[in-house]
């Protein structure tokens, strides 16, 4: 982490689109690429999501919402790379800090 990126939020599904929970050895797998992306993370409790399909139909899904300090163009390729590696149609990101600073 560098002082003056961002700290971001992204929406890691807890199940596959079957409904079957996604095994925890593929969630440290993605936790390794995105540490070797960012140099960290910080995984929060799970979340419920809900959202409508442009069919109408409501959708009901368990999530991990994961921080990230990194620069906009890292927290693209993470993003790629969740859509990839979860096989997700869509996935979730946004800005919730415009900076970030680390002193010792």
């Amino acid at each position: 982490m560098k002082n003056g990126d961002y700290i971001w939020e992204l929406l890691v599904p807890v199940s596959w689109n079957t409904g079957r929970d996604i095994p925890i050895s593929h969630h440290r797998d993605w936790d390794a690429k995105v540490r070797d992306i960012a140099d960290g993370l910080t995984i929060l409790k799970t979340a419920k999501g809900q959202w409508i399909s442009p069919d109408g139909d409501l959708y009901s899904e368990h999530m991990i919402p994961v921080r990230v300090a990194c620069t906009e163009e890292e927290i693209k390729k993470i993003a790629r790379f969740t859509l990839s590696h979860y096989n997700q149609e869509k996935v979730m990101f946004y800005r919730i800090a415009d900076k970030v600073y680390i002193y010792s």
